[in-house]
C-alpha cells in the first residue's frame, strides 16, 4: 500500500483476513455527518481547554486552531514548566520550557507542520483548504473493533492514517510516522458541543519500530471546554519574541572560557546556582544534569518521562529548575535542566562531568569553538562577528541542533552537527543501506564505536572519501557506518552526524539568530586521521580499564582478550597513570606491527597478553 503500518496493526490485519477496500468519499461523508455535518461549514476557529498529563507531570492545556489555513498553537503546562509550539501558516516554531524560541525551518518540522495543518483544517472534508492525496479506504479490525482506514498524504507533509470507527463513523485513531516508529493518537469520549461531536479524552502513545509503547512517553489530555468561533488574532499563531534576560557581563559583550579537549570532547567549568559544575559542551544535546549532580547542586528533579539517545534503549528523564547558569561571564537566568542518568557513558569517556551544555545555551548566545586555542567564546548575538576568513554555511533547525547540507563522494546528505560525538562522521543506518555503503567503503565488522544515552553505539568502521560542505572539503575521514534500527539515530531524515573529530579541524562559529555556521580551517585541517589499531573499546573503572567490547578479527581478538577483562597496565605502565583519552590516542597512533604488552585480570586472576597493532580500516581514503 506504500505507507507504514505499525507491527501491531499489520499482525491484526493478517489475522482478520483480507482487508476490504471501501469508498473513501463515503467513509469521509459518514464521518462528517456523524460529527456535525454541515455545521462544520461555519466553524472558523476552535479552542480546546483542559488538563494534560505526561511523564508524571500534570497541568493546564490549550489548543487553538484556525481551520481556514490550518494554523494552530498548543500550550501545555507540565508541573512548573510550560511548553508551547505552533504554526503560523508558513513556519513551525517552539518555545522551550526555559523560554528559548526556535524557528523550526528544517525539512522535518515543516513536513510535520503541514500534516498537522491539514488535520487542523479538516482538509479531509474540505480539500480546497489544503491539498493532499487520499488512498482508497481499507476495512481493518483492531482489538475486535472495526475501522475504515484512510491513508492520506498532505501536499508538502507526511503520510497519515485516519482510522474511522466503522459503526459510528467518528475518527478514533490517528497514526503518524515518527521514525523508526510511529505516533498513535486515540480520540474518545465524544460529546455534543454547539451541534458538533467532539472528543473529550485524547491519548497519545509513541511506538517504537516493533510497535511497542513506553508508558513514560504517554500523553493524556482531558478536554474540559470547547469554544467554537472564538475571536483569534493573527498574532496568536506567531512565534513569541525571544527572552532578553540572558546576558554577557563584559563591556565587549563576549566572554572567553578555556576548555579541555579530551577524546574530541569539549569540557568547561561553570556554575549552577553559584556552585561549581563541569560540563561537556554538546551542540547535539540539551542542557542536562545527571541525577547525582542535580542533588549536589540542590536542584529537585520532577517528572518521569523518557528520552532516546544514540544507544538502543530509552532512559528515564526528569526536569529541574535552576536559578542561574554561569559560564565565564555568560549568565543564563532560570535555566531548566533535563535530568538524565548517563549510565556508562561517563565511564566510556573517562572524564568526570556533571552534564551537558546544550541547545538552550547556544540559542541564547552566539558561540565560537576555537579548537586550536582550546577556547570557547559566548557573545551577545547582536554583537557577534564571525571568525576571520570563515566560510559561512546556512543551517536548518529541525529540532535542537544545526543541520547542514553536503555531499559525500557526490551523494547528497543532511548532516546533524553534534560536538558531543567523539567521531568524525557517523553515517546513519537508512542512509548506509540506501546507498550500499558497507560494500562501497569495504567497512569492517560491526563493533562498539561510541557510547551515548541509552547504551553503546555499534557501527562498522571505514575510511571514507570526500566530504563537501559548501566550498569546504575534507577527505579521508575515519567514519562509522551504522546499520541498527533502534535509538534516535535510526532515522531516515539525516545521512550523518558530524562529530568532534571533524569539527576540531576548524574554528567553528554557531549563530542561531542568523542560522549560520562559520568554519575557519586550523593547523589540524589537513592532518591524516588515524583509527584505533587495537580493537578494544575501553571504559574507565577506578584505577583499571574494563574491556567493554572486542572487535572481531582485531589485534585484541588475536590476543584472546575478552569483554569484562580488567586492563591493569599497558606497556608496563599502570593504566591509572594516564587518562582514558591518552590511552586511546596511544593505541591509534603507534605504528602498525607494534607489539603492546597488556597486563589484565580475568575473574580476579592476573594475566599477560601481547597484542600486535594492526589496521582495521584502509590507512588512506580511496582516490
Amino acid at each position: 500500500m506504500g505507507y507504514r503500518w505499525t507491527l501491531l496493526a499489520l499482525l491484526l490485519a493478517m489475522t482478520a483476513g483480507a482487508v476490504q477496500a471501501q469508498d473513501t468519499a463515503t467513509v469521509l461523508a459518514r464521518a462528517k455527518a456523524g460529527s456535525g455535518d454541515s455545521r462544520w461549514d461555519a466553524v472558523r476557529t476552535l479552542r480546546a481547554e483542559g488538563e494534560a498529563s505526561a511523564g508524571g507531570l500534570r497541568g493546564a492545556w490549550r489548543l487553538e486552531q484556525e481551520l481556514g489555513r490550518g494554523r494552530y498553537v498548543e500550550t501545555t503546562r507540565q508541573g512548573p514548566f510550560t511548553l508551547t509550539h505552533g504554526y503560523d501558516g508558513q513556519q513551525p516554531w517552539r518555545r522551550e520550557r526555559s523560554g528559548e524560541v526556535g524557528l523550526l525551518d528544517g525539512q522535518v518540522p515543516r513536513r510535520r507542520a503541514r500534516s498537522q495543518a491539514w488535520l487542523a483544517a479538516r482538509a479531509y472534508w474540505y480539500p480546497a483548504r489544503s491539498a493532499g492525496r487520499q488512498d482508497a479506504a481499507q476495512r481493518q479490525i483492531l482489538a475486535g473493533r472495526r475501522y475504515d482506514v484512510v491513508a492520506a498524504t498532505p501536499d508538502g507533509g507526511e503520510r497519515l492514517e485516519l482510522w474511522f470507527d466503522a459503526d459510528s463513523g467518528l475518527l478514533h485513531r490517528l497514526v503518524q510516522p515518527l521514525p523508526p516508529g510511529s505516533l498513535v493518537t486515540v480520540l474518545d469520549d465524544y460529546r455534543a458541543v454547539a451541534g458538533l461531536r467532539l472528543p473529550h479524552r485524547i491519548t497519545v502513545d509513541t511506538l517504537d519500530g516493533a510497535g511497542h509503547d513506553d508508558p513514560r512517553l504517554r500523553r493524556e489530555l482531558q478536554v474540559r471546554r470547547y469554544t467554537v468561533n472564538a475571536a483569534m488574532a493573527d498574532s496568536a499563531f506567531s512565534a513569541p519574541p525571544m527572552p532578553t534576560d540572558a546576558y554577557v557581563d563584559t563591556a565587549s559583550g563576549q566572554t572567553r572560557i578555556p576548555f579541555d579537549l579530551v577524546n574530541n570532547h569539549i569540557y568547561v567549568d561553570a556554575e549552577v546556582n553559584g556552585r561549581p559544575a563541569r560540563f561537556l559542551v554538546d551542540t547535539g544535546a540539551i542542557n542536562l544534569l545527571t541525577p547525582a549532580a542535580a542533588r549536589r547542586l540542590g536542584l529537585a528533579s520532577v517528572g518521569r518521562s523518557a528520552i532516546h539517545g544514540a544507544g538502543d534503549n530509552p532512559v528515564e528523564l526528569g526536569m529541574a529548575q535552576g536559578r542561574q547558569l554561569r559560564i565565564g561571564q555568560a549568565h543564563l537566568p532560570h535555566p531548566v535542566f533535563h535530568v538524565i542518568d548517563l549510565g556508562e557513558q561517563v565511564q566510556s569517556m573517562g572524564v568526570h562531568y556533571d552534564g551537558f551544555i546544550g541547545y538552550e545555551t547556544f540559542r541564547r548566545f552566539a558561540t565560537t569553538f576555537d579548537y586550536a586555542a582550546r577556547v570557547l567564546t559566548f557573545t551577545d548575538p547582536a554583537r557577534y562577528q564571525p571568525p576571520a576568513g570563515a566560510v559561512a554555511l546556512v543551517f536548518e533547525q529541525d529540532d535542537r541542533a544545526p543541520v547542514l547540507a553536503g555531499t559525500l563522494d557526490g551523494i547528497a546528505l543532511r548532516l546533524w552537527v553534534d560536538s558531543g560525538s567523539r567521531n568524525s562522521l557517523s553515517l546513519l543506518g537508512p542512509f548506509v543501506r540506501t546507498h550500499g555503503l558497507l560494500d562501497k567503503y569495504q567497512a569492517g565488522a560491526e563493533t562498539v564505536l561510541g557510547w551515548g544515552i541509552g547504551g553503546p553505539s555499534r557501527a562498522h568502521p571505514a575510511r571514507l572519501g570526500r566530504l563537501q560542505l559548501g566550498s569546504l572539503e575534507v577527505a579521508g575521514l575515519a567514519g562509522d557506518l551504522m546499520t541498527g534500527d533502534k535509538g534516535a539515530l535510526a532515522t531516515p531524515h539525516y545521512g550523518a552526524l558530524v562529530g568532534g573529530g571533524l569539527l576540531r579541524r576548524f574554528t567553528v562559529g554557531l549563530d542561531y539568530q542568523a542560522k549560520r555556521m562559520y568554519f575557519t580551517p586550523n593547523a589540524d585541517n589537513a592532518a591524516p586521521e588515524p583509527f584505533d589499531r587495537s580493537g578494544l573499546w575501553l571504559q574507565a573503572e577506578g584505577d583499571v580499564l574494563r574491556i567493554a567490547d572486542v572487535a572481531a578479527d582485531s589485534a585484541a581478538a588475536q590476543a584472546q582478550l575478552r569483554v569484562d577483562d580488567r586492563v591493569l597496565s599497558i606497556q608496563g605502565e599502570p593504566v591509572g597513570a594516564r587518562g582514558l583519552g591518552q590511552w586511546r590516542e596511544l593505541l591509534r597512533s603507534l605504528p602498525v606491527g607494534t607489539p603492546v604488552a597488556i597486563g589484565y585480570a580475568r575473574d580476579g586472576r592476573p594475566a599477560q597478553a601481547e597484542l600486535v597493532l594492526a589496521e582495521r580500516i584502509a590507512p588512506h581514503w580511496p582516490r
